[in-house]
């Protein structure tokens, strides 16, 4: 089978027609470079090539080959070029989940990584409760994960992402929205309150639970759901108050007010990213590189 390297020399010498200028540009003398067009000929069984001491020219079949050969050439660049791009990331594609939450803050800032830094990168995106990210993580159904903190496991790695504070969102005739001033934890005491599935939204449930615990109060849980963007439909028909991340407010409800919440830690929600320490897909550790320096929170830990 002919090679790559026959396969540049006689394109080289078709084009220049030419011995001395061809072997010019390969940057090898003429000897070796006759030797390979006599190779490419034998291997084909066919004369490329009418030399004599004043001309080069190509034979009909030479005319023919050199198309086909040029193509060839252009495809093993592209497949040089493809592994390439693979092995460093470039290219090839990841899988990402995200909550719902995160879809209004981090996971806006890693797709505009992901599309600038990665464009050859192929990019699936499945909204998932953390609990759902952590099983698919750990079956390598899930490259990237956007979940709460409630990560464990000793193939995990996790590196934090943002932290953000709490926000009481209340419907808009609730006796608690009037005013400017900050709202203190003993406000919820007896208040009807939309709270987090201590399942599917964990770590929500128990920062809330650790909240009211610690002031000694206690709301009167109306509903327990999942989703931060079904608990403000709630609140937005008038179904009580509830405890939000600030990103909530990017959803527009008309009949919700928002307010600040005096709490002993100022921005007690946290999003990490999450992923498996043996995963070694090159995309995944290109996006990770990427992202680590326009992500707020710096740092890997081992979980």
């Amino acid at each position: 089978m002919f090679t790559l390297m026959q396969l540049t020399s006689f394109v080289t010498v078709a084009e220049e027609l030419h011995f001395t200028r061809a072997a010019e540009r390969l940057k090898m003398t003429q000897p070796p470079l006759s030797r390979q067009i006599q190779l490419l000929e034998t291997e084909l069984r066919v004369q490329l090539l009418e030399r004599t001491n004043r001309s080069v020219r190509l034979t009909p079949a030479g005319r023919a080959f050199l198309t086909e050969a040029r193509r060839i050439l252009r495809q093993s660049e592209h497949a040089v070029l493809a592994a390439r791009q693979v092995a460093t990331g470039e290219a090839g594609s990841i899988a990402i989940g995200f909550t719902a939450a995160s879809a209004h803050s981090v996971l806006g800032t890693l797709l505009e990584v992901a599309r600038t830094a990665m464009p050859g990168a192929a990019i699936t995106l499945r909204e998932m409760v953390t609990r759902d990210q952590l099983a698919a993580i750990a079956e390598k159904s899930l490259d990237l994960g956007l979940g709460r903190p409630s990560v464990t496991g000793p193939d995990l790695r996790s590196r934090p992402a943002a932290r953000e504070r709490l926000l009481a969102a209340l419907p808009t005739g609730h006796p608690l929205a009037a005013g400017d001033e900050p709202l203190k934890v003993a406000d919820f005491e007896g208040q009807d309150l939309l709270m987090y599935s201590p399942i599917e939204a964990r770590y929500f449930n128990e920062l809330l639970i650790s909240i009211f615990r610690a002031a000694h109060v206690t709301p009167v849980f109306s509903q327990y759901l999942s989703q931060v963007h079904s608990i403000l439909a709630l609140v937005n028909g008038g179904w009580g108050m509830a405890l939000v991340p600030e990103t909530a407010t990017r959803l527009r409800y008309p009949r919700i007010a928002f307010k600040p919440v005096e709490l002993t830690t100022p921005q007690p929600v946290e999003l990490n990213l999450v992923w498996r320490e043996d995963n070694d897909n090159p995309a995944l550790h290109a996006l990770l590189r990427h992202a680590a320096a326009l992500l707020p929170a710096q740092g890997a830990s081992q979980c």
